[in-house]
Formats: C-alpha cells, structure tokens, sequence
C-alpha cells in the first residue's frame, strides 16, 4: 500500500511497536518498584519523547493554542479528580496525604504525562486520523493508554484507563492538539498525590 494511507499505517505499527518496547524497558528497569520507580519514568518518558519527535510531534508555540489547551485541559483534570476529591471530602478520617519528595516524584509524573500524551494524543493519534479517521484515532490511543497501564496496575484497570483515554481522544478531537490532553493527564496526575 502506497500513498499517505499506506505510510500512515506503517507509522502506526512502528509507534506502536517502539511504545510496547519502551513499556516493556520502563517494567523491566523498575523491577519490584513498579510505577514508584524515579529511574524507570525517566527513561521511559525519554524513549516516548524521542519516538514522538521521530514522529514530527512538536510543541505548539502560538499563544492562541496554549489558552485553547489549558483551560479545557484543567477542566478534564478537575474531572477525572472529581471521584477522588468526594472520597476524600467524605472519609472518616479526611483521607491520607502523603509526604516525602513531592518535587522529584512531580517532575517525573508530569514528564511521563506530557511524553505519554505527545506520543498517543500526537504522533500515533494523528498516524490513525489519516488512515482511519478521528473515532479511530482516538479509539487507538485510548486502548494503547490502557494497555500501557496493565503490568503496574492489573487488568482490573483496563476499563477505567480505556475511558479516561477516550476523554482525551475527545480532548484532542476537540482542541486540534495533543497539548490540551497533556495539560489535563499531567494535572490530574500531580493532583492524585494529594488526593490518594
């Protein structure tokens, strides 16, 4: 198959090939620390950059696009919060917050967010969207979002994260940009500490 729809569809299959390899790099290095592993999400967050950036995913630099992608973004965040913040608000005890190296733990969660969504919401949604359309675009972001979380979290979590990326691909869908999908994983993200 020739054409944009034939190298669309070998993008596809190369991101997603190099997005299982980085998954399987960042379990192997984290070993029994799972997702808390600082060294694992940092080379994890780098392999996902360096493929987005193969992929020609930028970050946009018009201030237009950066208020189209904040505002929506935080909105979804204080949405996929809203859960966890009526737990809390309503535990017996005011919930747990926890203490220890918020910064460092902050800095890595939102470089795997930002490069989790450059290469789903960017270079692999936009791969879709040219050979499949938006439904399907999303559709395949969304079920690679929820299988990345497998081997941390268990297939218990497949339902819950599947839905989550599809509010993202919506996100990207609707804003014309993987920013706003960053700025809403990454926020979300640095609140669940707090809200745990």
């Amino acid at each position: 198959m020739t054409g944009p729809h034939g190298r669309a569809a070998g993008t596809m299959l190369l991101l997603l090939a190099g997005f299982a390899a980085a998954v399987g790099l960042r379990v192997l290095i984290a070993g029994p620390a799972g997702p808390h592993s600082i060294g694992a999400g940092l080379v994890f967050a780098l392999a996902l950059g360096v493929l987005a950036g193969a992929a020609g995913v930028r970050v946009p630099s018009r201030p237009r696009v950066a208020r189209r992608a904040v505002l929506p973004g935080l909105g979804l965040a204080a949405l996929f919060c809203l859960p966890a913040i009526l737990g809390r608000l309503t535990a017996a005890d005011g919930g747990h917050r926890p203490g220890g190296t918020y910064l460092t733990w902050a800095v890595v969660v939102a470089a795997v967010a930002v490069a989790e969504e450059a290469l789903l919401r960017g270079a692999l949604y936009d791969a879709a969207l040219t050979r499949y359309g938006p439904s399907a675009a999303s559709a395949v972001a969304a079920v690679a979002f929820a299988a990345l979380h497998v081997p941390f979290y268990g297939w218990h979590t497949v339902g819950l994260n599947l839905a989550v990326g599809l509010c993202l691909g919506v996100l990207r869908e609707v804003t014309g940009d993987w920013t706003a999908p960053a700025v809403a994983h990454t926020a979300a993200d640095l609140a669940a500490w707090w809200l745990r």
